[in-house]
């Protein structure tokens, strides 16, 4: 290599870490926030698959909308679900099935199916809704990411604390582990961006796949398998309460 090709490597080098390096926690967070469904208005089909030795043992199927933070959701299937309904305005939560007199206020933390919780089918807030302490980097598979140790402001958050692995070139979020208050890990998850929709004119990545693996039951995964995501306006009667068991 030449002195004038190592001096343009050089160069080149020292302006991807230094565009790296003007990242803040919060942007980096923000960014793998954006790629699972935080932006003004979009739609996504979620179908949330339980399974045990490889076997599908219970399926859950959604239509969710989303407007930054707060989502709208209702159950397709299986028949004996349909209709069941979710909504969460920031970090407050109901379900409504038919029947009811009113809305039951829930938790992001209980359990929808196999080891998915309501949260889990919600767009995510880490960058808001956690402490983060930035970690030595590691790669995963083959990329770099930047590693992320986040504790939960509010009880209310899904999870209280998370180890969180983003890509460094994509700024998405591709692993987590999920623990207890105590530190014990019960849960975690790997996420694929298969899906992609257009912000501004350009195409972004969305998530496509998440798979949560039961550290303490070795041989149950639950998929949440994300379809047809659309960037589109969603009204306010989207999110409203009071208009909820309509």
């Amino acid at each position: 290599m030449t002195y004038q090709c190592r001096w343009i490597f050089l160069l080149l080098l020292l302006m991807t870490n230094g565009a790296q390096a003007m990242l803040t926690n919060r942007q980096i967070l923000q960014s793998a926030d954006e790629a699972r469904g935080n932006f003004e208005g979009i739609r996504w089909n979620v179908m949330i698959e339980s399974t045990d030795n490889q076997k599908v043992t219970d399926t859950l199927e959604y239509d969710i909308r989303a407007r930054g933070f707060n989502i709208s959701g209702v159950s397709l299937a299986p028949p004996k679900y349909r209709g069941n309904k979710l909504l969460m305005l920031n970090t407050s939560m109901w379900f409504y099935k038919p029947g009811l007199s009113k809305p039951v206020a829930i938790s992001q933390r209980q359990k929808l199916m196999g080891d998915a919780a309501y949260g889990d089918i919600a767009a995510t807030n880490y960058a808001d809704d956690y402490d983060a302490t930035m970690l030595a980097d590691e790669v995963i598979g083959k990329e770099n990411c930047y590693v992320f140790d986040l504790k939960a402001k509010s009880d209310k958050s899904t999870y209280d604390r998370i180890k969180y692995w983003i890509s460094k070139t994509r700024l998405v979020g591709v692993k987590a582990e999920y623990f207890t208050v105590s530190g014990k890990k019960f849960k975690s998850a790997t996420m694929d961006y298969q899906n992609v929709v257009n912000l501004d004119g350009k195409p972004r990545a969305f998530l496509s796949r998440i798979t949560l693996r039961n550290e303490l039951m070795n041989n149950m995964v639950t998929y949440l398998i994300l379809r047809k995501p659309n960037i589109e306006p969603l009204p306010d009667y989207n999110f409203d309460l009071n208009l909820f068991m309509r």
